[in-house]
């Protein structure tokens, strides 16, 4: 059997054993370090350059996939799951996006590289961020900068994919909700099956992303199922505060008052604050796991400091 499996199954073993014994404990040191690595700062810095590359990012898919799909069906499955990234202001995006539309003929091939540009920031950030929360790795292997250079783009067209499928698959749910099911006597609708199912949908694809930004993001490789302990912890603690945020700024918030004109932006940039936070915390869950399943446990990270060392 190959010797590097060995270790690393031996690894796994160890950091099970230590985090069904002491739970608690395990994510305690998983906020330690995360505030040790300025998770939040970091998190602050992702948040600002995701508010820069969301609407880029969705005018460029909808203009390219509005010539497969179309366009009334493509904006409303966008608003549907934009929702579970930014709480309340989904339509607002996608009105900008639609507006943007009826004015295609401005697009010249300067201002569609520029958008493509734009778009892929948040992801040369979101890359950094995990060579600091990952810098175990970093210091025993590095990535080639052309790797580093064409990965935030492979992400943008591999999202745009992405929402090809799951326009394509919600559109069949949703006709599937007008559909019933007869026996006997009785008929029962597929409306409240379509609408679960189209929330798997979201939640599904949010797990797979999640599952693929901590595989290929970070230097090195941790296993699948390392990545999937960080991405399920992050989409459900994503969903927690999403629904707390819902309720929030519909029943409480009076944000509209402060900012006026500015609310959208500052709606938007606060939730995506929040989700980069959790993005990252679910990072630093995986990066606690490989450290107390190494050989050296007591190993403390080394703490990122915005101030030189006196």
């Amino acid at each position: 059997m190959n010797p590097a499996r060995v270790r690393r199954r031996l690894h796994s073993r160890r950091a099970n054993a230590y985090i069904l014994a002491h739970p608690l404990a395990f994510f305690m040191q998983a906020i330690k370090h995360f505030r040790a690595n300025q998770g939040l700062l970091l998190a602050g810095a992702v948040a600002y350059y995701a508010l820069l590359s969301i609407v880029p990012f969705l005018m460029l898919v909808v203009v390219v996939l509005s010539h497969f799909i179309e366009q009334a069906e493509l904006l409303l499955t966008i608003q549907r799951y934009l929702e579970m990234l930014v709480p309340s202001q989904s339509r607002s995006i996608v009105h900008e996006v639609d507006v943007f539309l009826q004015n295609r003929d401005v697009i010249t091939w300067v201002l569609g590289v520029t958008m493509l540009f734009f778009s892929s920031l948040a992801f040369t950030v979101l890359e950094n961020a995990m060579s600091v929360i990952f810098v175990h790795r970093v210091v025993v292997r590095h990535r080639h900068f052309l790797v580093s250079a064409v990965l935030p783009y492979c992400y943008v067209i591999a999202l745009g994919f992405g929402v090809l499928l799951v326009t394509l698959v919600s559109g069949a749910l949703q006709v599937m909700g007008h559909e019933y099911i007869q026996l006997f006597a009785h008929r029962w609708s597929l409306h409240g099956i379509s609408g679960a199912l189209l929330y798997l949908l979201g939640l599904g694809g949010e797990i797979l992303l999640l599952t693929s930004i901590y595989l290929i993001m970070p230097v090195g490789r941790p296993s699948l199922p390392h990545a999937l302990v960080g991405a399920v912890t992050a989409a459900l603690l994503w969903e927690i505060a999403r629904r707390v945020l819902v309720w929030y700024f519909t029943t409480l918030s009076q944000v509209n008052v402060v900012y006026g004109s500015m609310t959208t932006a500052i709606v938007v940039m606060f939730s995506l604050e929040i989700g980069a936070t959790l993005l990252l915390f679910g990072a630093q869950v995986i990066a606690e796991y490989e450290r107390v399943g190494s050989d050296h446990p007591d190993h403390e990270p080394k703490a990122l400091t915005t101030r030189p060392d006196r």
